[in-house]
């Protein structure tokens, strides 16, 4: 009887054990199902990453729209093409000096013809001038030039949109003088900008004369007065085929087709000056095209072979600036008989002898696109001025009309994360700079700096916090009184709910001042502090028991604070003075000048211990839990077997806990890799590759939040923005994949003990 009553009050009644079997089951499910929400919300942003990020590896896409008869007749040669900034209106200039409107879409004619010339006089020569201003010139038989102006002029006639060409002579209607002798102009070469114009030809008796032009308006009546200069340069020994004037009028490029070129200064025009001869192309070869990039920095050189090479001038040994070939496109096309370059980007288009048209991209040294055109050799191609479009006429007088999606060109894997010569750089390097208030500027996008920055802030901080939080907890899980611990341990663990965005404020504006000026003691502290704590150690052996006892057990620790702060005054103290006598007074100063270590006052020091505070209480508890959990018998087992404490701790406590030591660490790296206030506030943020401790970084994660406020939408920098936030995703999800494969591993191995 008893044992039945005993059997009846251990067993639940059958209604509340189904509740509780009801209860275990939707725990279960709620907490699995959990567990399947967050994955595919994991999964969802990855997908959403990749789907912005995708766009930025596409080919370019080029669609044929019209081919129509040229504008005009084939009669005379077209000198040049150009469309407005939506593609309404063409422009066609001929050779013999006329000027045809055209819808590019159809070819239809935008009114008639005109005749750019004066009375009784021929074209011999033809320059376009730089894009934005629209300046074109015709040299003529007679030694002058006549320059012209195409702008087009946007009205709302009864709410319809209306593009109307215009054409002025911003140098007068006169034709400019450029050859006192009257003699024929073969070559020529136009710009001009704010002030002054500047005109460069050839003669058919081979002198090479620069016409410099000066704007000056009369403050009274606004007339514009000319003064105009002629200077003749020494002649280049080979024929000039080519004639390039960069935009700011100050850099000279007289080239053969056999491949001689020429450059000069004449930043002073009265004083122009031959700096450097040299030949563009390898023996036997020769030119086939030749014009500026956008910017007017770097030379497109196309040979005969149907290579494609890029030229810009670079600082040598004597800090001289000689042209050098840098990047070379092996298009794999015919001979290249015309280069269109994209007004607003560093992309160009080549047309070659077989029809086809190529687009390419210089900083990301990319091939996007190459399309069959026409059957007929393509003599002549012309890009939009948003690069959506281009125009290329055949020789079998056709104009084709296509139109380009070219969203992203400059990037490629090697623009990413290999090194670039950009231009004016002395050489290849990793640079992120990805904005600029100048049109010509070459977007730089490489990572390789913002992810260099984000391991090595995360490394000076794990390697500040690490030691200290894993040996804290050490001391904390298994020598502290317990009365103690639940005095220390909570007493860590808020820490971390202080707001990182103070952490990186104290950091920036409190904390790097102090180190920069007692820079000598803070890294005396790191002598100090330990010999301090032995010496204290030493000296407390040395007293009598009868005191030594009187601490309680655990209590140690608290008897080492006074040491520590005597230790740290000490080294402090002695900062100064070790400054004035090592370091000429300025420790700063010297590693900056004597030492040749550049010192930033925000630098990867102060980072390491502002995001270590942050790092410490997570490394802290997680290990101090995994180390107190280890269960006693284990303990008392080794201590019985005649191991002492220390022994039980490194062989039997540290190994068994070691999984969760190691989660801990990874969490903890987890935490700095993606930090973001304080690396924003503590460093210079500037992205630099360089390892020293002086020197402040750049993050991945930082660099997010910088510069996404200001990127446009669906713009390449915004892609390469969320790029960025896919490395980290992609490299936080690699460690700790990683780091839980290592864990279990580490469980396994150590379950049995």
């Amino acid at each position: 009887m008893p044992t039945s009553s005993r059997a009846n009050f251990m067993t639940p009644p059958p209604a509340r054990q189904r509740r509780r079997l009801v209860v275990d089951a939707l725990a279960r499910y709620t907490v699995g199902l959990g567990g399947v929400f967050v994955i595919a919300a994991v999964a969802l942003i990855f997908f959403y990453l990749l789907y912005i990020v995708i766009p930025l590896f596409l080919p370019a896409d080029a669609r044929p729209v019209a081919s129509y008869p040229l504008p005009g007749g084939k009669e005379a040669r077209t000198a040049h093409l150009v469309m407005d900034e939506l593609r309404e209106v063409g422009i066609r200039y001929t050779r013999d000096g006329r000027v045809f409107f055209f819808d590019p879409a159809d070819g239809n004619p935008r009114g008639e013809g005109r005749t750019l010339l004066p009375p009784e006089t021929r074209a011999t020569a033809f320059s376009a001038g730089d894009s934005a201003t629209g300046i074109v010139a015709y040299g003529l038989d007679d030694g002058r030039a006549r320059v012209l102006q195409t702008t087009f002029k946007v009205t709302h006639p009864n709410d319809v949109r209306l593009v109307t060409p215009h054409l002025s002579f911003p140098l007068g209607e006169e034709a400019i003088v450029v050859d006192d002798q009257g003699r024929p102009l073969t070559r020529l070469a136009v710009q001009q900008g704010e002030e002054s114009a500047s005109l460069v030809a050839t003669t058919d008796d081979g002198r090479l004369i620069l016409t410099h032009i000066t704007q000056e308006v009369s403050f009274l009546d606004d007339e514009v007065t000319l003064e105009v200069a002629h200077t003749e340069l020494p002649a280049p020994d080979q024929a000039v085929d080519f004639l390039l004037l960069d935009k700011e009028q100050r850099t000279l490029y007289a080239a053969s087709r056999d491949g001689w070129m020429s450059v000069f200064d004449i930043t002073d025009p009265q004083a122009p000056a031959l700096i450097q001869r040299l030949r563009v192309v390898g023996d036997g070869l020769q030119v086939s095209a030749l014009t500026f990039l956008t910017g007017d920095i770097s030379l497109l050189i196309a040979d005969s072979t149907g290579a494609i090479n890029q030229w810009f001038p670079v600082r040598d040994e004597t800090n001289t600036m000689r042209l050098t070939r840098i990047r070379t496109f092996d298009t794999g096309q015919g001979t290249v008989r015309s280069v269109g370059v994209e007004p607003r980007r560093k992309g160009f288009m080549a047309a070659d002898d077989q029809g086809r048209v190529g687009i390419y991209h210089t900083t990301a040294h990319r091939l996007l696109e190459i399309s069959s055109v026409s059957t007929a050799p393509i003599r002549l191609v012309s890009v939009a001025p948003r690069a959506d479009a281009f125009l290329a006429e055949d020789d079998s007088g056709h104009l084709h009309y296509w139109t380009v999606h070219n969203e992203h060109p400059e990037v490629s894997w090697s623009a990413l994360w290999g090194k670039v010569w950009y231009e004016s750089y002395a050489e290849p390097e990793y640079v992120w700079q990805s904005s600029s208030a100048s049109n010509d500027f070459e977007p730089k996008f490489s990572l390789t700096p913002l992810a260099f920055g984000t391991l090595k802030a995360a490394f000076y901080a794990m390697l500040f916090a690490i030691p200290l939080a894993i040996m804290g907890a050490i001391y904390t899980a298994y020598f502290m009184a317990p009365r103690m611990r639940r005095l220390v341990k909570p007493g860590i663990e808020i820490m971390e709910a202080l707001p990182t965005v103070i952490l990186g404020f104290l950091a920036g504006l409190w904390l790097a001042p102090v180190v920069e000026k007692n820079m000598p003691g803070v890294f005396a502290l790191l002598l100090f502090v330990p010999l301090g704590t032995l010496l204290f150690a030493y000296l407390w052996r040395l007293l009598p028991s009868h005191l030594t006892q009187r601490v309680p057990e655990g209590w140690d620790a608290a008897l080492l604070i006074p040491a520590i702060l005597l230790s740290s005054a000490l080294a402090l103290w002695l900062g100064p003075h070790m400054e004035h006598a090592w370091f000429g007074g300025n420790m700063p100063e010297w590693l900056s000048h004597t030492a040749g270590i550049d010192f930033d006052q925000r630098n990867a020091l102060i980072v390491g211990i502002a995001m270590g505070f942050a790092v410490i209480p997570t490394i802290f508890s997680m290990t101090e839990d995994a180390i107190f959990n280890v269960p006693k018998h284990l303990r008392n087992g080794s201590l019985a077997l005649g191991a002492t404490q220390w022994q039980t701790l490194t062989r039997v406590i540290i190994l068994t806990a070691s999984p969760g030591i190691f989660a801990a660490v990874m969490i903890g790296l987890g935490r700095a890799v993606g930090e973001t206030m304080i690396v924003l506030m503590a460093t210079g943020n500037t992205p630099v590759l360089d390892f020293s401790l002086f020197q402040g970084m750049r993050t991945l994660s930082a660099n997010i939040a910088v510069e996404m406020p200001e990127s446009e939408v669906g713009s390449t920098h915004y892609r390469v923005l969320f790029l960025a936030a896919l490395v980290l995703f992609a490299f936080t999800f690699i460690v700790n994949t990683a780091g839980e494969l290592v864990r279990q591993r580490l469980r396994s191995k150590y379950s049995n003990l």
